[in-house]
């Protein structure tokens, strides 16, 4: 295929991711789940709700699990609950479409790959998305509610009402959540690193100071606030899977460096 064959398939497939993330964002921001009765039957069905979408069932359930009972979510301009709803909602298009985002990405550079390479990533695709699974939950369940608690205690102590705004608490869960699933890949990156011969297993080992330093600054950067603690809460787990990481690759990864 020629230069612009190339560009021609590429807009073609990033047109189809798109429409799948428009397609499920749109649908998320109008309609919501009601409950129908036929009889003792109770149906869960989308029906057309604006107001309380899919989007903003999202947020109330988030809500109830993450944010402490003496936290109060607010709203404080015309247009904040509007953006959170829909900013959810273009999360949520993009965890639904990652299907049809990752087949597409695949057949596009499928063709550029030798056949070792594609059995390499078929084999860690799996892996991965269990991993990122892993970290979203681990956020979820454990570390975004203790981290609501332990920062809002400080407030607590100072005899002050603690309120969250809804744009502040969507973008920390959202971002938080995120960070961690994408943190828990550190081993299937340090794998495929050193099965395609770029690294040997020894290069982790004697990098270790230099990786935790760069960590630590991934963990600062992409955690929601600035408070200097919330890092910690990306940068301990990611230092441990850094270590587990080594150590399956010590023993499992048998490749080693392409000499050049």
């Amino acid at each position: 295929m020629g230069l612009l064959e190339h560009i021609d398939e590429l807009r073609a497939r990033l047109v189809r991711i798109l429409i799948s993330v428009v397609a499920i964002t749109l649908f998320t921001f109008i309609f919501g789940i009601e409950e129908f009765n036929f009889g003792n039957l109770k149906i869960y069905l989308p029906f057309p709700n604006v107001y309380n979408n899919i989007s903003a069932q999202f947020i109330e359930k988030i809500k109830e699990d993450l944010l402490p009972s003496y936290v109060q979510l607010i709203v404080t301009s015309p247009a904040q609950a509007i953006l959170a709803q829909f900013t959810t909602s273009l999360f949520l298009g993009v965890i639904f479409s990652m299907p049809v985002i990752v087949y597409q990405i695949g057949k596009f550079v499928n063709p550029a790959l030798y056949p070792s390479e594609r059995r390499m990533i078929l084999r860690i695709i799996v892996p991965a998305t269990i991993l990122f699974s892993l970290g979203c939950i681990f956020s979820y369940v454990l570390v975004t509610p203790f981290t609501f608690d332990f920062l809002y205690k400080y407030g607590i102590a100072l005899g002050a009402q603690t309120f969250v705004t809804i744009d502040d608490f969507i973008s920390f869960v959202l971002l938080f959540t995120l960070a961690f699933g994408l943190s828990f890949q550190l081993p299937i990156i340090m794998v495929m690193l050193t099965s395609l011969g770029i690294v040997d297993a020894e290069f982790w080992k004697k990098n270790f100071s230099y990786a935790v330093v760069a960590i630590v600054i991934f963990g600062a950067f992409i955690t929601p606030d600035t408070s200097g603690i919330t890092m910690w809460f990306v940068a301990i787990p990611m230092i441990i899977l850094y270590v587990i990481g080594y150590l399956f690759i010590r023993r499992k990864v048998k490749v080693k460096p392409q000499q050049i």
